[in-house]
């Protein structure tokens, strides 16, 4: 039987505005591939993301290109080269592990995961708002461990951690500034971020204007996310960044993020487990990578309306390793 590589663009209302430095949403907007051959097909599920230059149509032309390729029997490995690092590659290359996984009856988990999959804590995000917004949904997410709030907004931002740190009960803060920060700002808000006892400063400073993270103490560690998107990345952040958030969007897939995790390690990085806003089936393949992370923001779903079907299970404050019929 012949392979079929195939594209479809899926929308998911999302449970509020989603807002972080950049802007606003109020849907995720997701291109998904599958790969089938007779009654087995394998799905991977990724979103375009703007602030890379991609779009809905880059990234479905962009698997369309390599349509040929794949159908003739391209794996992973030929892939990495027939595609760059992004969320089209992303989309190929989990379904493609997905695919795998169902012709060979060997699970993803049995492959890439030194031990049985477990439940992991995922970090839950808290949208940029005023100070008076941002702690009342902080009070609303009550019971979660772990809470991610973005920051970033033109001024105000001391005030933000302050009211959400009055509001957390005792729940750990990363702080994501989405680029948000300046060189005129970031001491000032890294003190704040110390006095609110935050566990993690995320990519504060715009990519390719971070160079004084090399020169100011880091009372908080600090995470590289836009500044990171493949291995090849990794020696350029020495010295100005203590961990990485690795996302498969930005590697172009699970096959990379393994390798990237692995040398993140090398170079004495921490590592996190990032996500886009997007369904499950995006999710599946991260949290097989989180289990070697430190830190884990996976709640992607928890931020729409509904999820898809087979959708992965979230407690109140973890998600667990995905089910065959979901992914892998």
């Amino acid at each position: 039987m012949a392979r079929r590589l195939s594209v479809t663009v899926e929308r998911f209302p999302l449970a509020a505005d989603f807002t972080i430095a950049r802007g606003s949403k109020t849907e995720a907007v997701v291109v998904v591939a599958s790969m089938a051959e007779g009654q087995i097909a394998g799905h991977g599920e990724c979103v375009p993301y703007a602030r890379y230059g991609e779009s809905v149509k880059s990234v479905t032309n962009a698997i369309e290109a390599v349509r040929d390729a794949i159908e003739a029997g391209a794996g992973r490995e030929a892939l990495q080269r027939l595609m760059p690092a992004g969320a089209a590659r992303n989309a190929v290359d989990c379904a493609l592990w997905d695919f795998e996984a169902k012709t060979s009856g060997r699970s993803v988990a049995e492959t890439v995961c030194a031990t049985p999959p477990r439940p992991l804590e995922t970090a839950y995000t808290i949208s940029l708002g005023t100070p008076e917004e941002m702690a009342t949904a902080t009070r609303a997410a009550s019971g979660r461990g772990l809470l991610k709030i973005k920051v970033g907004g033109s001024h105000g931002d001391i005030d933000r951690i302050r009211a959400v740190h009055a509001a957390a009960r005792g729940a750990r803060l990363i702080l994501d500034a989405n680029e948000g920060w300046t060189a005129d700002t970031i001491r000032q808000n890294m003190l704040a971020a110390a006095a609110a006892g935050a566990i993690l400063v995320e990519q504060p400073l715009p990519v390719g204007q971070d160079a004084i993270l090399a020169e100011i103490p880091h009372p908080v560690p600090v995470c590289a996310d836009e500044s990171l998107h493949a291995t090849s990345d990794l020696a350029s952040l020495v010295g100005r960044y203590d961990f990485v958030n690795v996302k498969l969007d930005k590697t172009g897939g699970l096959t990379e993020a393994l390798t990237l995790v692995r040398e993140a390690r090398v170079h004495g990085f921490g590592v996190m487990v990032g996500c886009m806003v997007a369904s499950s089936l995006a999710m599946a393949p991260a949290v097989l990578l989180g289990q070697e992370a430190d830190i884990v923001d996976l709640d992607g779903p928890l931020l729409m309306k509904a999820d898809r079907r087979h959708g992965l299970v979230y407690s109140l404050a973890t998600v667990s390793p995905p089910i065959s019929l979901l992914w892998g």
